[in-house]
């Protein structure tokens, strides 16, 4: 297995320890000015000095007898590397040397926060592993904490003792993610996911004292920080996909509200359009106005809720349908008198309006649009009968045929 070279800043076994910046503000939250330009150079750093461990970890499983062992880890820090660098490229060219806005600020933060494409593309990469890596749910953030755990992880594999200062940093790193957990866990809804977070909390925290009192006692603790970073990354990395998911449903749920509450809106507003068309035309279209509190109240589980959404959706597009046929009912007997009186208009600039056919046509054809119901057929035919004697009446006359009276020649009489 051979990795892509990059700038050596470091590698295992010496006292430099590569940890993840801790990422800025929250998922929905856009970046600041100031926390982007602290945050994005101390990335670009950490992932130079990754791709320097991975190198070096590279080389030391080649020449380890339990190097075979390591090449699935190996596999997925490479993995997870790839996917952070790719997104430190869309960080920087968002970032633009300082030049953003409010978008660019809330772009930042989702870049961050979002997920992360982890799948691995090296050649002759097995299949098991492109589905484990691709399978991996991960932000930002979370990719850099694993990545540092597993690089631990497979030090200790390797054999490849850990500094003093490594320790001391990694003990730091999970004292801090274990306070971010806690944190993550008091917005919990209370309940059994709540509780369930808070015991494996405070399981992770007995791991960690454990862990620093041996370490304080000179122990080794090489083989026990790298499963306890892992099992600490998963912990934060579910926690932080239950609150996005819980996010997305209280939002599918204000939808759902605010539809519901436009569509009895509606419902109103198109009742008291239906009765205006029926008092208008005859025929009136049949179509009936869908109820909405049929639906039942608005629910509050994710799968009850989405059939809700479904449904109000389908009466949204029923009452399009009756606001259309009622409407254009209104519409069609409004342009039959714009119809009639344009005509009106222009029998009177010809001089025409008052002769007898004329008059009686328009009279007849008022007094019918004028009815209420008014009958639809029966107008459009006087509107077209008027139509028919203002043209008859406007027609220029035709011309005589001229007949010759003259007297017969010899030859053309009869005998």
């Amino acid at each position: 297995m051979s990795l892509p070279a990059a700038a050596p800043t470091g590698g295992p076994g010496t006292d430099a320890v590569t940890v993840a910046p801790v990422a800025p503000g929250r998922l929905g939250v856009p970046l600041t000015v100031e926390e982007a330009a602290r945050y994005l150079p101390a990335l670009e750093r950490w992932s130079a000095a990754r791709r320097t461990e991975l190198d070096a970890l590279d080389k030391a499983a080649l020449a380890s007898p339990q190097g075979s062992g390591a090449t699935p880890d190996l596999l997925l820090s490479l993995a997870l590397w790839k996917a952070v660098a790719d997104r430190a490229a869309l960080l920087t060219a968002t970032w633009a040397g300082g030049r953003v806005g409010a978008v660019e600020r809330e772009r930042l933060s989702t870049l961050v926060w979002g997920r992360l494409d982890t799948r691995v593309t090296a050649p002759g990469t097995p299949s098991g592993l492109l589905e484990t890596a691709a399978g991996l749910a991960v932000s930002l953030p979370e990719a850099c904490r694993l990545s540092d755990a597993l690089v631990a992880s497979l030090r200790v594999r390797l054999g490849l003792d850990l500094s003093a200062a490594e320790v001391t940093a990694r003990l730091r790193a999970l004292r801090a993610q274990l306070e971010r957990i806690r944190e993550q866990v008091g917005t919990e809804p209370a309940g059994r996911h709540q509780q369930e977070g808070a015991a494996t909390a405070a399981r992770l925290a007995r791991r960690l004292a454990d862990v620093r009192d041996k370490a304080g006692r000179g122990g080794d603790v090489d083989g026990l920080l790298g499963p306890l970073e892992i099992e600490a990354s998963t912990a934060e990395r579910d926690l932080i996909v239950g609150a996005a998911r819980r996010r997305e449903a209280a939002s599918r749920l204000e939808r759902a509200r605010g539809l519901r509450t436009e569509l009895e809106a509606r419902e109103a507003a198109l009742a008291q359009l239906v009765q205006q068309c029926v008092a208008t035309v005859d025929p009136a279209p049949r179509y009936a106005v869908p109820d909405v509190s049929v639906l039942g109240p608005v629910p509050n589980t994710p799968a009850a809720l989405d059939a809700y959404l479904d449904r109000l959706e389908q009466v949204s597009r029923a009452m399009s349908v009756v606001q259309g046929a009622y409407g254009q009912a209104l519409r069609d007997h409004e342009e039959l008198v714009a119809r009639l009186d344009a005509l009106r208009a222009k029998a009177t600039a010809l001089g025409v309006a008052e002769q007898p056919d004329l008059r009686r046509g328009h009279a007849l054809a008022a007094e019918t649009l004028e009815r209420r119901p008014c009958p639809m057929g029966i107008a459009q035919q006087l509107v077209a009968l008027y139509l028919s004697y203002l043209g008859a009446a406007t027609a220029p006359p035709r011309p005589r045929t001229a007949t010759l009276d003259r007297t017969p020649r010899p030859e053309e009489r009869h005998p």
